[in-house]
């Protein structure tokens, strides 16, 4: 593709990014063209108090007559308490239209965050999308859009006072053009600082989150104190980020300020001035005043909510950029369950975010009731190579299929209702064991659970728990061993019957008693008619399959009948290497292991 024609399909995706938002912000259309028309109203109202004050000094003191100081009086309160009303209608249509953006948007930000890591999309705070959507929202219920919205109307203010005299509307005129500039100065003193204040935001919270994940490790190795430091520099980086943002937000607001209060006290000079020279009445000395207050004020809010707004238009530049890279999933045709075979057509695999090839050309083809057996030395592929067959990561050539059905076929919902995985490091959420079990699956029967429970040999252990299935777990799996938790993520895996059933080292944390109920399980799916997959370092646990793939450096090395594999990658140890290593120690790939496999 060429130079200009990547750059249009950057566009293309830039500009879906942009819709999903802006349709998501025209739900709400009415909601922001009844704001405006409240803001015109608001504004028009703005116009009272400069009136009143003119009409007190030019009709009331030089008539001195109290009923008509009554009778403007009454009316202007009337209007203030109206204008009153609007302005807090208008700030409650926003708060609202604010949620609603977070309502329509909530459901896509959690699926960004869920799928960013399986993406290679999102390095560093994985709620970093949650955090912008938060910005946007709060910015948009906040006093800044009211900023926004009586922009507009400054040039009325500015034709009112050169009805007063020319000379009010130009100074006015000047002073709106100064705070202009200053806003234009804002944005080029704020865009830096924020995006530097955000990365260093990121940073920050994945070393804390580090932390809070390795909170034993660190206890244990003495590593607290050394990790709190690294926390610290970045949470100065972080500060100092802030700082610097803040220090030129505020120094900007403070001179808008100054000079707002500079040009009304001189529109207050000009206008005595004016009055001497009987160029104009007395009450104008002070409507003027107000009135060029009033019409510098949405400039000055404006220039005061800057930092919110960068920040608002930041996230939302990033939220478009992400929804780009992970596009909503469209409805798939549904497929009926899948009984029959898995096949592997010569697929090539990468991490997410990762340029490098992890798994090259791996062919297999698996029939119902057949169970296979992933062995080969650390590094090999294998954690890749079944995290691709249960359509976690995808393929960067060739395809996984089951029953002739691209995995690309399935909707995630309906896959994962037909297939059981067990990774390497065992995740349980805080809820009941049940919920975990069940998948928290709000249409999980008990039975169900239980038979998924009883399948994984664990239905005792989980009796013999404080409240049985009714026990409640902490984050991670909290109150359980590691035994334990990997016993009960495999009747998670197990729950529902699925077809095709993936565990990747099951047998890492169990006893002896964990491992035969594991063989059991194993057996358990092949019998009803199942595919098993295992990825084993120890050989009990390919007891119960019948096929073993040998990997090696990415590539499969054999693939066949158990028996037959093992003898070709499995040879003694040699006597005069032996040494203290048991007779049990076999070699794989030409590395020793003692009772084990790489």
């Amino acid at each position: 593709m060429t130079k200009d024609g990547r750059g249009k399909a950057f566009e293309q995706r830039a500009d879906a990014g942009e819709a999903e938002l802006r349709l998501a912000m025209s739900r709400s259309r009415a909601a922001f063209v009844g704001t405006a028309v409240m803001s015109g109203l608001i504004n028009i109202l703005y116009l009272t108090g400069s009136f009143f004050m003119l009409e007190v000094y030019d009709r009331v003191i030089p008539s001195r007559s109290v009923p008509t100081l009554t009778g403007l009086l009454v009316l202007a309160l009337a209007l203030f308490v109206f204008q009153g009303a609007l302005e807090m209608l208008r700030s409650r249509i926003l708060a609202r239209t604010a949620a609603s953006l977070n309502e329509d948007l909530g459901g896509r930000v959690f699926d960004l965050i869920v799928k960013s890591p399986l993406k290679g999309s999102l390095p560093g705070d994985g709620l970093l999308p949650l955090r912008d959507l938060d910005a946007v929202r709060s910015f948009m219920s906040g006093s800044g859009p009211s900023a926004f919205f009586d922009l507009p109307w400054m040039p009325i203010y500015l034709f009112v006072c050169f009805l007063f005299h020319p000379l009010l509307g130009s100074m006015a005129l000047a002073g709106v053009f100064v705070l202009a500039g200053l806003t234009v100065l804002t944005d080029r003193a704020t865009r830096q600082p924020t995006l530097s204040a955000t990365r260093s935001m990121q940073q920050r919270n994945a070393l804390a989150e580090a932390g809070r994940r390795n909170a034993e490790v660190l206890s244990a190795l003495g590593m607290q104190e050394r990790f709190a430091h690294r926390w610290i520099r970045a949470n100065d980086d972080h500060l100092q980020a802030q700082q610097s943002l803040s220090d030129a937000t505020s120094g900007y607001a403070t001179v808008s300020k100054t000079f707002r209060m500079v040009l009304q006290s001189g529109v207050l000079a000009l206008g005595a001035w004016l009055v001497i020279n009987n160029m104009a009445t007395g009450g104008i000395i002070i409507a003027s005043s107000i009135l060029v207050s009033r019409a510098l004020a949405p400039a000055e809010l404006a220039i005061a909510n800057w930092k919110g707004f960068v920040q608002a238009r930041q996230s939302w530049g990033r939220l478009a950029d992400l929804l780009n890279r992970i596009p909503p999933s469209n409805p798939l045709h549904a497929l009926p369950a899948p009984r029959q075979s898995l096949v592997a057509e010569a697929v090539s695999v990468a991490p997410p975010g990762v340029p490098r090839l992890i798994v090259q050309d791996v062919s297999l083809a698996l029939q119902a009731g057949q169970g296979l057996g992933i062995i080969g030395p650390s590094a090999s592929g294998k954690s890749t190579l079944v995290r691709c067959l249960a359509g976690i990561w995808p393929t960067v050539r060739g395809k996984v299929r089951l029953d002739g059905a691209a995995l690309g076929q399935w909707s995630a919902t309906d896959l994962g209702s037909h297939l059981g995985f067990l990774p390497q490091e065992v995740e349980l959420f805080a809820g009941t064991v049940s919920e975990n079990i069940g998948r928290f699956d709000p249409a999980s029967s008990a039975q169900a659970v239980i038979a998924a429970a009883q399948a994984a040999g664990v239905h005792d252990m989980i009796l013999r728990l404080p409240d049985g299935y009714d026990t409640r777990l902490g984050e991670s799996g909290t109150g359980l061993s590691a035994g334990q938790r990997q016993r009960v993520g495999l009747a998670r895996a197990l729950y529902g019957e699925p077809f095709l059933v993936i565990l990747d080292e099951p047998n890492a944390n169990l006893d002896a008693v964990g491992e035969h109920a594991l063989t059991q399980a194993i057996l358990g799916v092949r019998q009803r008619g199942g595919i098993c997959i295992v990825v084993a370092h120890r050989p009990s646990a390919l007891a119960a399959v019948d096929l073993v793939l040998m990997m090696n450096e990415g590539r499969a090395q054999a693939f066949g009948p158990r028996d037959e594999v093992l003898k070709r990658v499995l040879q003694p140890v040699p006597a005069a290497q032996s040494g203290q290593v048991s007779s049990r120690s076999v070699e794989v790939g030409g590395r020793a292991s003692q009772g084990g496999l790489q």
